[in-house]
């Protein structure tokens, strides 16, 4: 009976242990961590990547973005393949010392991996930022534009109806009216009314 129970036991024990085995690897792909710098620029890091792992740094800071890019292979430390979320936790922990997250330094190695070899450790292969200055030019084009529709709206409030600028007469036009008004009076006065249109056609020839 005891024979039993022990054997019993011991298939228990190994379906167990061969579930274990069966258990899928830990990834840490496509997971993004946001953090703070020491100045406090608002930062986003990815992950991707299988034995070699590339780390994205996304950072804004003061009407700026900047950004940059590291590659290593970590999985070379026991404790990554054990934990990686723990890694990229250390990781972002570090980060936070830092005042700017990819100036500051060239090389990311988390505390649980001190030890492991030099291909474990994250390091930079790119970096880039946005000028403060283009920043700046596209906000001040969008004021401009928005203050000018602004003024648009107020105006067409205040008066019901869109603003329209008067429109002014050339001075021969306004002459050539009153000679033909002094036409027709004389025309009046001295021809008969069916030849008033052509008396007052002749006396504005003579008047010039």
């Amino acid at each position: 009976m005891k024979s039993i129970a022990l054997l019993f036991l011991v298939v228990i024990c190994g379906v167990a242990g061969w579930g274990q085995k069966l258990k899928p690897k830990k990834r840490s792909n496509g997971e993004e961590i946001n953090f703070r710098t020491k100045t406090k620029d608002i930062c986003t890091m990815s992950m991707s990547g299988d034995e070699e792992m590339k780390l994205r740094i996304e950072c804004k800071s003061q009407g700026k973005s900047y950004w940059c890019e590291y590659t290593g292979k970590p999985s070379v430390c026991r404790p990554f393949r054990n934990n990686p979320k723990l890694y990229w936790n250390q990781i972002a922990v570090e980060l936070r010392k830092l005042p700017h997250a990819c100036e500051s330094t060239q090389v990311l190695k988390a505390t649980m991996c001190q030890k492991a070899p030099a291909d474990a450790l994250m390091k930079q292969i790119a970096a880039g930022m946005e000028p403060e200055d283009l920043a700046n030019q596209d906000k001040s084009v969008q004021k401009t534009s928005a203050s000018v529709r602004g003024a648009g709206k107020s105006s067409v409030k205040k008066t019901g109806k869109p603003a329209i600028l008067p429109l002014i007469k050339p001075t021969q036009h306004n002459q050539a009216s009153e000679n033909d008004t002094e036409a027709m009076k004389l025309a009046r006065e001295h021809c008969w009314e069916s030849l008033h249109g052509f008396c007052s056609y002749i006396i504005g020839i003579f008047r010039g």
